[in-house]
């Protein structure tokens, strides 16, 4: 029995991993959790975690998954990069963050046209990687059939899930004009925050607006899907989220967008928000159909076996081996700093028994 590792770091790590715990279920596989300290530990009634880096050592798996930046390299297995979202460029700059090589990786399982050609390019300057086009892992949940039916509310739902990235995050600009919406508006809000965005004095504030106004929720779990499930807009900026939304056919406002195009409507003061909210609703057949043109550009595997197509890219990779491959980067101090992070010290202790 093949087994596998799902590592997280973050919340959002859950939803991306679970379809793939399902597949590997489903082939007859094995799959363990490894959650590092601090992140919340929502797991499932029948998943299994494992409770030290020792312990996910010695398990001994043939592959890690990860939705973050690293995956410790004295696990065992395969190293697997499946990215926490999509290549939107949410923050201004030549090169999206979503291409950074940091040298922990065996594989870079990417999405689709937004992202292939640009990774089989740092395939061949680096070599030390592959790349294989599989589809993101959470597109097998967004294009089921349950999670695209359309919601029935009785008011409109507006789901305001700001990104955390600073310089682009709209939550400290907007936090007076949703509450002046809430209070004038027939419309039901539903507001939640990346785990990353942390400011105190923020969080407080949109707590206090829930608290004031019977038809605003703060919601602070992890898992967001039932959210944009029933969600009618998005209110949002420039996070990655904005294109989950889309993939719902949904459509979505943004406060200085840090890449605007035709399908977003786009806003840069605060007072256009609830005139473009009122047009959205109205979901015009132009912003839509630039919508799905753009969510197809990112992910165009909507058959639910991109999970699938991950553990064939894993089961190719071992057969192949390191054949035609460099070696990884050294990269000492980052993998001795996170030897310190999760208290992993083998030689240490070998000299202490003796």
């Amino acid at each position: 029995m093949k087994r596998y590792l799902l590592y997280v770091t973050l919340p959002y790590a859950y939803s991306i991993l679970r379809p793939l715990e399902h597949e590997i279920r489903r082939r007859g596989g094995e799959a363990a959790w490894f959650i590092e300290e601090g992140c919340p530990v929502v797991l499932e009634e029948g998943e299994v975690r494992l409770g030290t880096i020792r312990e996910a050592v010695a398990y001994n798996p043939v592959a890690v998954f990860a939705p973050g930046n690293y995956i410790p390299d004295f696990i065992p297995g395969v190293k697997v990069a499946l990215f926490h979202g999509y290549a939107i460029q949410k923050r201004i700059e030549a090169v999206d963050d979503h291409f950074t090589v940091r040298g922990w990786f065996d594989i870079y399982c990417t999405q689709g046209p937004s992202s292939t050609p640009y990774f089989k390019e740092l395939e061949k300057k680096y070599g030390f990687f592959r790349v294989y086009e599989t589809g993101w892992p959470k597109a097998d949940t967004y294009f089921s059939p349950e999670v695209q039916r359309k919601p029935q509310n009785d008011h409109p739902v507006i789901l305001y899930p700001p990104t955390f990235t600073r310089n682009v995050c709209s939550a400290p600009h907007l936090m007076a004009e949703i509450d002046r919406l809430a209070k004038t508006h027939p419309w039901d809000w539903v507001i939640t925050f990346h785990p990353k965005l942390t400011d105190p004095g923020i969080i407080a504030g949109y707590k206090r607006i829930a608290e004031e106004n019977e038809n605003v929720i703060f919601y602070e779990g992890s898992d967001k899907m039932p959210l944009l499930q029933q969600a009618d807009v998005m209110l949002c900026d420039s996070s990655s989220i904005i294109l989950e939304f889309m993939f719902l056919d949904k459509p979505v406002v943004t406060f200085r967008n840090s890449h605007p195009g035709p399908h977003l409507i786009d806003v840069d003061t605060p007072e256009a928000v609830g005139p473009a909210i009122e047009r959205a609703l109205m979901r015009p057949e132009g912003l839509m159909g630039e919508s799905r043109s753009y969510t197809m550009h990112h992910e165009p595997h909507r058959d639910c076996r991109c999970s699938a197509r991950v553990l064939d890219a894993v089961d190719d990779y071992i057969v192949r081996g390191h054949a035609g491959l460099k070696r990884k980067p050294l990269n000492l101090v980052r993998k001795w700093k996170l030897r310190r992070q999760l208290h992993y010290y083998p030689l240490l202790e070998k000299f202490r028994r003796r």
